[in-house]
């Protein structure tokens, strides 16, 4: 069996993706017409060319006019959809999404909207697919805390559908601690917590991220490195990474993926994963990632189980359930 054919065969579970960046150009672009909302380009084309941004602010401005032409259940019902039918061809067998509320509610789009829809095609994906899922909320960092509370009240009927809060948007200058008390909230009403702390934002984030907010996972956290004390404490708790290799990439993060730290992290012993982040504008879907360090870097094929362990092994699924995909991983 070659890499290629392992990493295709491998199933994994995604524990690092953006709903609202996997929206691809050609639904866009049908979604608009459909709900008649004029965006700034002419056609399939011209949307792709906005996709080939240059910078945040660039990535940004196409993300949100993207998120505007989703109104209907049904939009996000068919954008959660799309992404089910990527995670089928590429063997992804578990997710577990973030969806930004915020960025619809301040739209006038109503938080049930959002969630029926997605929840819906969370259904369907087990049914028809067999692919299971769990739904995170993010609060945007960018926004007030009072902002955040408004969102988490918003959410407190819907619990049930829910299984965790994150932090996600713009990380410099929003630091965890901004945060403090709305995250202690929405663990005291029983969600688990994930924060993205260290892909831009230095390591000091993520401190705060594990010992302010708590977290059950940090989301990135690539920029640990920096700071060995904290790699030390990563190790001893577990803690995983939920790392985007390709988003690293195109975000300058790293300039060339050969420089990408992701296998020194494993060999050291943190519990890396690997994800898409917004796969439609940063360059891939799980496997594209998979294939992208493993020829920058010569995974082996040993290495290359263990990011998949990992996977199950940080996600918020039963423990039977964790087991049975790590075996059928090591059985390859």
């Amino acid at each position: 069996m070659t890499q290629l054919d392992l990493i295709r065969a491998l199933p994994k579970a995604e524990l690092h993706v953006h709903i609202e960046g996997t929206f691809e150009p050609e639904l866009m672009f049908a979604i608009a017409q459909r709900n008649q909302i004029e965006i700034p380009y002419k056609s399939v084309e011209e949307v792709k060319q906005a996709y080939n941004f240059h910078n945040l602010q660039s990535f940004l401005d196409i993300y949100y006019a993207g998120a505007q032409v989703l109104i209907h259940e049904q939009d996000f019902y068919d954008l959660a959809w799309a992404y089910f039918e990527k995670c089928a061809e590429d063997h992804v067998v578990h997710t577990e999404m973030f969806f930004d509320p915020q960025t619809h509610t301040d739209r006038g789009v109503a938080f049930e909207t959002v969630l029926n829809g997605l929840k819906r095609a969370c259904d369907d994906a087990k049914t028809k697919l067999g692919i299971s899922s769990h739904l995170i909320m993010c609060f945007l960092r960018h926004l007030s805390e009072e902002a955040a509370f408004e969102t988490l009240a918003q959410a407190l009927p819907y619990k049930a559908h829910i299984i965790g809060v994150g932090l996600d948007s713009s990380e410099v200058g929003h630091p965890p601690e901004k945060f403090e008390r709305v995250f202690a909230k929405a663990r005291d009403a029983g969600f688990l917590i994930v924060a993205h702390a260290g892909e831009e934002g230095p390591a000091d984030y993520v401190w705060q991220a594990l010992d302010l907010l708590q977290v059950n996972r940090i989301d990135h956290g690539v920029r640990s490195e920096e700071d060995p004390t904290l790699m030390q404490r990563l190790i001893r708790d577990k803690m995983p990474l939920t790392v985007c290799p390709l988003s690293n990439l195109k975000l300058c993060v790293v300039q060339d993926m050969r420089e990408h730290n992701i296998r020194r992290l494993l060999q050291q012993g943190v519990k890396v994963t690997v994800n898409s982040d917004d796969p439609s504008y940063f360059g891939g879907y799980m496997n594209d990632n998979f294939i992208a360090i493993t020829q920058a870097l010569d995974l082996s094929e040993d290495e290359l189980k263990q990011l998949a362990i990992n996977s199950f092994e940080a996600s918020f699924i039963s423990e039977q359930d964790k087991q049975q995909w790590i075996e059928k991983i090591q059985a390859l």
